[in-house]
């Protein structure tokens, strides 16, 4: 080096870079539609009615005391505005609950991307 010149040092550390790189390819290939494994938005609970909030709500935990992410719409509006709200929200899948399914201790899924519900199953 000429003299008055000094060597530079260059410090690089990418400790999360990679994941970084990764998150960002998920994202990319994914738009928003995660995968259920990954998203944390994997159920929506909808009750029918008022009626049915109370199952609504148990539906909801015990699905989270098995480790799933689950949210339960208990505000006003018709079940069809609820749906589709959590249909904009990407939910993965929708259950809806009403007396048929408190009865039969069971849930109508409906599936994200699905034009038709895919049945009730039971809980």
């Amino acid at each position: 080096l000429p003299p008055g010149y000094a060597r530079p040092v260059i410090l690089h550390r990418a400790i999360l870079g990679s994941v970084e790189r990764m998150t960002g390819v998920l994202c990319e290939h994914f738009g928003g539609k995660w995968p259920f494994w990954l998203s944390p938005r994997q159920c929506m609970v909808v009750p029918v009615s008022e009626d049915a909030f109370e199952y609504a709500k148990y539906v909801k935990e015990t699905l989270h005391a098995r480790g799933f992410h689950v949210e339960a719409n208990l505000g006003d509006g018709t079940l069809n505005k609820k749906v589709r709200e959590a249909q904009v929200a990407q939910f993965n899948y929708i259950l809806v609950v009403g007396k048929d399914e408190e009865d039969q201790m069971a849930v109508n899924v409906r599936a994200r991307g699905e034009k038709r519900p895919i049945g009730t199953k039971g809980l």
